[in-house]
């Protein structure tokens, strides 16, 4: 009897191998970004092996979108309806950690998913953030625990958001008792307990160039930039297609200029308002209410500011990451003054945390910009550093 060589050494996990390679290649490069050949490249098989095992990339994007969800829901279906919150953060955690590096695709990348596919996935982290509810709920007799589990979720999911290198136990045990912080926190809408702040005014499109940026922010967060064309920018500024050229010499250049707007806003917000702040304990509650306050007020700006920066050319996204970096440098010194049993890359990644569930919890309040609202995601911010 004779035997297939290729068959002999193929591995049996060879879909899930697939599964891994591409959720890696598409969290840290986007989905349009991403080819099949850079996948199938990551698993050391043809495009044409790749092909055999799904038909075209939206099939592996999608599939990829459900496998993480999916282990949640398995390793949360598999705990005792009794489990308290820490075992319940505990397990999601491990999983979270463990497969850090697909994880990023689900924070902007899953808006590429077709309707039908989306909205299956959301009914599935629903009852994630159900059982964490759950969870709260017996624990802790405050209201609000939908918002503090949502983002004691996003504190955890903050892991696929960066690339702080930590070894996985101590990463987990930081995480959880990021998210237990959050889930103990009590943000009482309208409270009025965060800092006081302000924001620089948003910048008043007095040129063609301005203008353009403007129409352009708000298509690229509906639509994504890749499906936006210079033909609608033109059209929504009352311009030909051509005459955008004259102002960027293509679309990359508006995306460029976008993010780096929403860095120059979030800096000039943070020098404004720590101007005379001595205490750093009252310097971590001024970032937290600031970045807050920014992001409520400037939700398109920094929703495609971050979602887009991984399809950019290395070149074009130092200076974005540098100004980044700089911004998270301030955190890391204040709350290392505060809490001095941490060390410096434990310190970077609960500020991560905390941009985690700026966003998770921004979400769950669709992004209403109330002082309540504002007030109640700072006091979670500050819970998840672990501070009281």
């Amino acid at each position: 009897m004779s035997i297939d060589p290729i068959a002999a050494t193929r591995p049996r996990n060879r879909r899930q191998l697939i599964i891994e390679a591409a959720g890696r290649v598409f969290s840290e490069r986007g989905y349009h970004a991403a080819s099949m050949e850079e996948i199938s490249a990551g698993v050391g098989i043809s495009a044409a092996a790749l092909y055999r095992h799904f038909p075209n990339k939206y099939a592996l994007f999608a599939e990829c979108a459900n496998v993480l969800v999916d282990r949640l829901v398995a390793v949360l279906d598999e705990l005792p309806g009794s489990a308290d919150p820490a075992r319940v953060l505990g397990a999601v955690t491990r999983v979270a950690v463990t497969h850090r590096a697909a994880g990023g695709l689900y924070r902007w990348e899953a808006r590429y998913l077709e309707h039908a596919d989306r909205r299956l996935l959301r009914a599935k982290f629903a009852r994630v953030v159900g059982r964490v509810t759950e969870a709260l709920e017996r624990e802790h007799a405050e209201p609000g625990a939908e918002l503090r589990a949502a983002a004691a979720l996003g504190a955890i999911g903050s892991i696929s958001m960066h690339h702080v290198s930590i070894a996985q136990r101590r990463v987990e045990s930081l995480l959880v008792a990021s998210a237990l912080g959050v889930a103990g926190a009590t943000p009482a809408p309208g409270a009025g307990g965060a800092a006081r702040v302000e924001l620089p005014a948003q910048p008043v499109p007095r040129t063609r160039r301005a203008e353009i940026l403007a129409a352009a922010v708000p298509l690229f967060a509906r639509d994504g930039f890749v499906k936006v064309t210079n033909g609608q920018i033109a059209e929504a500024v009352g311009l030909a297609p051509s005459a955008i050229y004259r102002h960027y010499p293509n679309k990359v250049d508006i995306l460029v200029a976008a993010c780096l707007q929403a860095a120059g806003l979030l800096a000039q917000a943070v020098d404004r308002n720590l101007g005379e702040v001595t205490e750093p304990r009252d310097a971590l509650e001024v970032l937290a209410a600031t970045y807050v306050a920014y992001s409520f007020e400037h939700t398109e700006l920094t929703s495609v500011a971050e979602a887009e920066v991984v399809g950019l050319r290395d070149d074009l996204r130092q200076p974005l990451i540098r100004a980044q970096r700089e911004h998270i440098a301030v955190w890391e010194q204040q709350l290392l003054l505060v809490r001095p049993e941490l060390d410096p890359r434990q310190a970077r990644v609960l500020v991560h945390a905390g941009f985690g569930v700026v966003v998770e919890a921004g979400r769950r309040l669709h992004w209403e910009d109330t002082p309540g609202h504002r007030d109640a995601v700072a006091a979670l911010v500050l819970g998840a550093l672990g501070l009281p």
